[in-house]
């Protein structure tokens, strides 16, 4: 699924699809597991994507996804690494994503 986001997007924008778009066509596919790219390049801090978003929507997403796993497939997750180019901004996002993933009331 490719949602395009214009340039300036940010958290809440981010929300919005996720609940009227991501969300609802995830539960229509019925998956039997969800394959996260996770890639962080979208952060306010990130030269390249031109998108605002905070390292506490990263752990929101996550958080979202893990309950749809978790509802829909068994728990069955994978997230892989994709980037950012921003170091910090990606150090940051992807301890949020791991913590969303650890944390067993993440939902």
């Amino acid at each position: 699924m490719n949602i395009p986001m214009p340039p300036g997007s940010g958290d809440e924008d981010y929300h919005q699809a996720f609940e009227t778009e991501v969300v609802p066509k995830i539960i229509d596919f019925k998956p039997d597991f969800i394959l996260v790219s996770a890639g962080f390049d979208a952060h306010r801090a990130d030269p390249l994507a031109h998108i605002t978003l905070s390292t506490e929507c990263f752990g929101w997403m996550t958080r979202q996804l893990k309950q749809l796993a978790a509802s829909l497939c068994n728990n069955r997750m994978v997230s892989m690494l994709e980037g950012g180019y921003n170091l910090k901004a990606l150090a940051d996002s992807f301890q949020a994503h791991i913590e969303a993933l650890d944390r067993e009331d993440s939902f």
